[in-house]
């Protein structure tokens, strides 16, 4: 077992198990990948408030996110082809999510189904909703979030249209990878990756395949999600999604004031301040360079979380102080996933956790509720003086 200290360590062992396209999924952005690399040096500008000569016995981490207890307020963000990056990815990583106590939540673009989960947790689990143009099918997929007993709805609002990025599509990006001559050659030096496959339980889009009509492979799969985004989404349907739900609401993919305001309207238990990892608008500010404004305009009306760019306890430390009520990580619980299946994910929970605790400790703080901007050292002008 190597010695694992931080996430790009995982990173590395990542890039090396994992098959090309399916690394490049993960590790980019939409065009440019200008808003995927701020996501992350964004957090670099700003610096902590060493204190000394303080009582650090009796620390804690644990929070709660929508009224739910976790030992961090992180969550494992959804991500898609998640079953593509390690052999029932979902459900290795769902499992580690349950056994750390912090939430996973569940891409509609999953390999492993809303039922796989479930059947294979003993917790409630989150579920992402992508709204689709087949209503019906959108209510079946609500309705079976509700049967496998999902604890909360997370409805994406910043994939009406899918943002170009450019390796998916040199890639030839597919699930199961299509058998091309390079693609072949890559995956014969993935070997570990490929034997794991063998036994998986879905290579194909579990919550999709079988449970709409005329779907049954990856052919018609490509060309119904080409087709099934709704580029009509508006804050109407959304309402009456989560009045269909009935129960707690997450908005991502927030980052626009007069957005959160919004949110704020139709009823939201909690907004997700995300640019989508940087894969869909490229350009656009960073996730935590909007936090401020964005907290700014909703106050304690509705709990803000943050997402995009966290790839450390101490980014967790900053988004917190900053005044968001909890976060997300996507690539770096992949990066573990990929290198060490469940163990990784622990892992990667482990050093994320490890990292929180001992900043908070060094920063003169005992319990998150004392994490607040005094402190952070935030650069002056941090949050940018655009002109629109």
């Amino acid at each position: 077992m190597p010695v694992i200290t931080n996430i790009d360590d995982l990173k590395r062992i990542y890039r090396r198990k994992t098959p090309k396209m399916f690394y490049d999924y993960a590790e980019s952005g939409s065009w440019t990948e200008q808003t995927f690399r701020e996501n992350t040096s964004d957090f670099d500008q700003i610096r902590l408030r060493q204190r000394v000569a303080v009582d650090m016995t009796g620390r804690s981490t644990a929070s709660q996110m929508i009224g739910q207890d976790v030992t961090m307020p992180v969550a494992l963000a959804p991500v898609g082809m998640t079953g593509m990056q390690c052999a029932d990815g979902e459900i290795k990583a769902a499992r580690a999510a349950e056994r750390f106590g912090v939430p996973f939540t569940l891409s509609t673009m999953s390999i492993n189904s809303i039922e796989d989960v479930a059947g294979a947790t003993s917790k409630p689990f989150w579920f992402q909703l992508y709204t689709m143009k087949d209503t019906d099918y959108v209510s079946r997929l609500i309705q079976r979030a509700k049967d496998a007993k999902c604890s909360a709805l997370v409805i994406t609002l910043d994939l009406q249209i899918l943002g170009q990025r450019h390796k998916d599509l040199k890639n030839g990006l597919s699930a199961p990878p299509k058998l091309t001559i390079p693609t072949m050659i890559n995956l014969a030096t993935k070997w570990s990756w490929g034997i794991g496959m063998l036994s998986a339980k879905r290579r194909h889009f579990g919550n999709i395949v079988g449970h709409v009509k005329g779907i049954s492979d990856t052919s018609s799969l490509g060309a119904w999600t080409a087709e099934q985004f709704d580029p009509s989404l508006d804050w109407g349907k959304i309402a009456k999604i989560k009045e269909e739900w009935g129960g707690k609401v997450i908005l991502k993919g927030i980052l626009d004031a007069e957005d959160a305001k919004m949110a704020l309207s139709v009823g939201a238990d909690a907004i997700i301040v995300s640019n989508h990892g940087g894969r869909q608008l490229d350009g656009a500010i960073s996730s935590i360079r909007a936090l401020p404004s964005i907290l700014d305009a909703v106050g304690d009306k509705v709990e803000v979380h943050l997402d995009s760019g966290i790839r450390s306890g101490q980014d967790v430390l900053k988004a917190l102080a900053m005044g968001a009520k909890g976060t997300y990580i996507g690539r770096a619980f992949v990066y573990g996933l990929g290198a060490m299946g469940q163990e990784g994910v622990k892992t990667a929970l482990e050093v994320i956790h490890k990292e929180l605790d001992i900043s908070m400790a060094l920063c003169g703080k005992r319990r998150i509720e004392e994490l607040t901007r005094d402190v952070l050292l935030v650069p002056e002008g941090f949050e940018g003086r655009w002109q629109a």
